[in-house]
């Protein structure tokens, strides 16, 4: 029986893999595994190993790959150096690793390195900052790419890939976030004692090209959420160079009654809070990726996610106060925006499984050839 691993280091990846671990794991063809490191493992941030452990999921390992304050590259080639022994002793016959963080990127150079068949979920995607740079290298190292859509693909061939090796499957996400197995807002609003009945969602991330100004964006936007006088449900900011500022900001909300402050929370429960959210504010791909499929407003700050803001209920403003406070003012002509299918209609996991159980698959090369494109 063939073995895969999934490399996973965030909440926001685990959401992103967690469907296709689950049909992989169910489907009895192959033996599972998941590799769970970085943020997951950080108490800080909730240790959201926790949750994948609850989900039930067997051959579960745990890998610290960082110390509080150790920068990108040491988390980087400590994840490579854990992620390559693992390997050596597992062996396995193929690596699933998502999206742009330097954990994707240390699974990446690993398998590749190794000469195991590696898989990318979501590459070709756009969003502005250093990670779509993260996200390309992970690309050029990967045998297998499962892409969101044909916008997607058409990136991935631009990049020289084989279009033999490029599946559309969609986003994984879509399948939980269109599941009909999600929780009762009462539910999770009891679960998190969230008192109120309308509110706004805060998820702000540190911009690393932008280190000097993250604290003035910071207390720029704590200051428009506090002048704003609504109710907010804030989640923490992942763990990139500059986190700590926006955390210093957010003592500010320390026992004001209308704010609510979570170091992580699980992903089926914020897309049940994200769903019935007045609007969504930062700069988190949640707001660019998974609001529109519920027609929730966005206040899309900064430069994060300039490429991908194209949503027509999402506001785009800048890191001014007073651009923030009028964004917030403009999200009530945004209730009941269409909703946007920009990244499949799920399924994403059936599609998945689909693909691995096909001799094809196992039959890609693993010595990658640049693909040119035929001019016409």
């Amino acid at each position: 029986m063939r073995k895969i691993v999934f490399l996973t280091a965030t909440r926001a990846d685990f959401g992103k893999l967690k469907s296709l671990i689950e049909i992989t794991e169910k489907s009895g063809l192959f033996e599972v595994h998941i590799f769970a490191t970085g943020m997951h493992m950080d108490t800080k941030y909730g240790k959201t190993v926790d949750e994948i452990n609850k989900s039930g999921f067997k051959n579960v390992f745990n890998f610290y790959n960082y110390y509080q304050h150790d920068p990108m590259e040491t988390i980087l080639s400590n994840t490579i150096i854990g992620f390559s022994h693992y390997i050596i002793d597992l062996k396995p016959d193929l690596v699933v690793i998502h999206g742009d963080r330097v954990e994707a990127l240390a699974g990446a150079i690993v398998g590749s390195l190794n000469n195991v068949l590696t898989a990318h979920i979501e590459g070709g995607e756009l969003s502005g900052t250093i990670d779509d740079s993260i996200r390309h290298a992970v690309t050029k190292l990967c045998h297998i790419h499962f892409v969101a859509n044909e916008q997607a693909k058409k990136r991935l061939m631009q990049m020289g890939e084989d279009d033999k090796s490029i599946f559309i499957i969609g986003s994984p996400d879509i399948d939980i976030m269109l599941s009909d197995k999600l929780p009762a807002l009462d539910f999770v609003k009891k679960r998190y004692e969230i008192n109120y009945d309308s509110y706004g969602i805060l998820v702000f991330h540190p911009v690393t090209t932008e280190f000097d100004e993250i604290l003035l964006q910071a207390k720029n936007m704590v200051d428009s959420v506090l002048e704003s006088g609504l109710n907010y449900v804030v989640v923490y900011p992942n763990n990139d160079m500059g986190s700590d500022f926006i955390l210093e900001e957010y003592k500010r909300f320390k026992d004001n009654p209308k704010i609510r402050v979570f170091s992580s929370i699980r992903f089926e429960y914020f897309l049940v809070l994200l769903k019935n959210a007045d609007f969504i504010i930062g700069n988190s791909s949640a707001g660019v990726r998974e609001a529109p499929y519920y027609g929730t407003p966005v206040i899309n700050i900064g430069s994060r996610q300039h490429k991908r803001a194209i949503s027509k209920n999402i506001l785009n403003c800048g890191y001014n106060s007073t651009e923030i406070k009028d964004a917030i003012n403009q999200t009530k002509s945004l209730k009941g925006s269409k909703k946007e299918y920009d990244f499949g209609i799920g399924q994403s996991d059936i599609k998945f499984l689909d693909i691995i159980n096909t001799n094809m698959i196992w039959e890609i090369n693993k010595q990658k050839y640049f693909q040119d494109i035929e001019e016409k």
